[in-house]
């Protein structure tokens, strides 16, 4: 008797490891957090070109990532209003477009003193932080973003 009870035993805790194994396997994924990433423009309207074209492609593989875009020195031109690319179109559509996805948009103030820039000139979708590197350095070290160089 003491035989069927302790095979009783194992065939009932089999059942229900099994039944446990087989509950986790079905339930759904814990939903991960969006990918953080800092893109950072320093080097002009070309250079803004590639990174637009970058972070649409980047928003179509992954659509739920958490894009901002950080400029200084030259990397704030395309931000400023009338810029246009080398086919002469306008970045205000593009910038609208990206803004409208989630996309952030950040102008360094010491390069609009440096450069005597007038606030009023950057497009309205941007943001004017203090400094641009100390922004990315920021987004880096305290909030987890990713750095990409386009």
């Amino acid at each position: 008797m003491s035989s069927i009870f302790t095979t009783f035993k194992t065939l009932l805790l089999g059942t229900v490891l099994a039944t446990a194994v087989q509950a986790q396997a079905q339930a759904p994924a814990p939903a991960q957090a969006p990918v953080k990433v800092v893109y950072h423009l320093s080097d002009g309207t070309a250079q803004a070109t590639r990174a637009i074209q970058n972070i649409r492609n980047h928003l179509a593989a992954d659509p739920t990532a958490k894009i901002v875009v950080v400029t200084h020195g030259a990397g704030i031109d395309f931000l400023l209003d009338g810029a246009t690319n080398a086919q002469q179109q306008s970045f205000a559509g593009s910038i609208g477009d990206l803004s409208a996805k989630g996309v952030g948009f950040f102008v360094c103030n010491n390069t609009l003193v440096a450069r005597n820039i007038d606030p009023s000139k950057v497009a309205m979708e941007a943001k004017i932080v203090p400094s641009g590197v100390a922004e990315v350095a920021r987004l880096q070290a305290r909030e987890g973003y990713v750095y990409l160089r386009p």
